[in-house]
């Protein structure tokens, strides 16, 4: 059965497979839901195609915030009301001196990270432009609380807000039509940013690249839908959807950018 499944995804991917599939029959033989570590876009995307036409077994996504970039999953049997404490994911607000000092995204990663946290503990980290804000796995946010008190050069203190305090980030992403023969990594990072194939293929081979949080260092990694890709310097972008293809036979895409 799995063979089957495994051909439809990418060899680094069928991990992921096994551990959804993992989960789906624990919650349907236990009769009891079933919750996630923090997942990627694309693992999510993965999730729902397993769980379509699950007879047993339901998926439901949620990061802790509406439009959250990375979600935990609960697998629950038909007849179980689910509730927002199902998911286990606390918010926390970070208190930092802000007249003297200011912090950033990858000083609060790096210090939650240097705590000993696994990255799919730590949900979104989430700023208006003034404060900042990190969801997190509900069962280590006191641990968090207790042993997180800088970050980077910055003193900081961990507080627990209620759902309803949750910020509204200040991410702006804007929806681009990108037509393309392929989908080739180094072809699209040419698309997305106007520049040349051998640029894109030189960004990376130079490790610059990530697809889904991970390092690629592939010009010809094939690309998909879901699909993260960050270009340090330059920022990200998600293919949202495929759009079908041009008289020419190209590749119609929906992608969404991030205005940086």
């Amino acid at each position: 059965m799995k063979e089957g499944i495994y051909q439809h995804y990418r060899k680094e991917e069928q991990a992921f497979i096994d551990y959804v599939l993992e989960q789906m029959a624990y919650a349907a033989s236990r009769y009891c839901p079933v919750t996630s570590y923090f997942v990627t876009p694309r693992e999510a995307l993965i999730a729902q195609q397993l769980a379509n036409g699950q007879d047993e077994v339901q998926l439901a996504c949620q990061g802790g915030l509406p439009g959250a970039e990375r979600q935990r999953l609960v697998f629950y049997p038909q007849y179980y009301d689910l509730e927002t404490s199902d998911f286990q994911i606390q918010a926390l607000k970070i208190h930092f001196p802000q007249k003297f000092a200011n912090i950033r995204h990858g000083s609060i990663l790096g210090s939650l990270l240097g705590a000993g946290l696994e990255r799919n503990r730590i949900g979104d980290i989430i700023t208006d432009g003034q404060d900042w804000q990190v969801l997190v796995d509900a069962k280590i946010a006191p641990y968090v609380c207790q042993n997180v008190t800088k970050m980077g050069n910055v003193g900081v203190r961990l507080e627990y807000i209620e759902p309803d305090q949750v910020l509204t980030p200040q991410v702006l992403w804007e929806d681009q039509t990108v037509i393309t023969t392929s989908l080739r990594l180094d072809t699209m990072l040419s698309k997305v940013y106007n520049f040349s194939r051998q640029r894109a293929k030189e960004a990376v081979l130079g490790g610059l690249v990530k697809v889904n949080y991970l390092e690629i260092n592939r010009p010809d990694f094939e690309l998909e839908a879901g699909d993260f890709v960050s270009l340090r310097k330059f920022g990200r972008f998600q293919i949202d959807a495929e759009e079908g293809l041009t008289r020419k036979d190209n590749i119609r895409l929906k992608v969404k950018v991030l205005v940086v």
